[in-house]
């Protein structure tokens, strides 16, 4: 298990191992977006595609308290599975993009 310490650290080497992954299509870059101050990381998505603009959060996590908080995810793995392999306990983790009426159902924190 590692240290409530470490969960930054964490969160931003997994930003920044996705924001290596250039997509398919358009010209698109991966933006990372660290507010360490407030403890909040997203990876952004921005560019072109054709005629049409791509914009949008790939990756939005925040940390509060001992939880990590992950407000949105559009990767195919999961962010919280990624956690979980780096040593992070499943009750630390809330997946606050599920519905809180879901979450029960999860392995995951419940708030």
């Amino acid at each position: 298990m590692v240290s409530i310490e470490s969960y930054p650290d964490i969160v931003q080497e997994i930003l920044r191992e996705y924001s290596t992954h250039q997509p398919a299509y358009g010209d698109v870059d991966m933006e990372l977006i660290f507010d360490r101050e407030r403890d909040r990381y997203q990876l952004v998505c921005t560019g072109w595609s054709q005629k049409r603009r791509i914009y949008g959060s790939l990756i939005h996590i925040d940390l509060k308290g001992d939880k990590i908080c992950i407000q949105n995810d559009g990767t195919e793995v999961g962010i919280a599975n990624l956690l979980v392999e780096r040593g992070i306990p499943k009750q630390n983790i809330l997946l606050a993009y599920q519905s809180p009426d879901l979450r029960q159902y999860t392995e995951f924190a419940l708030a």
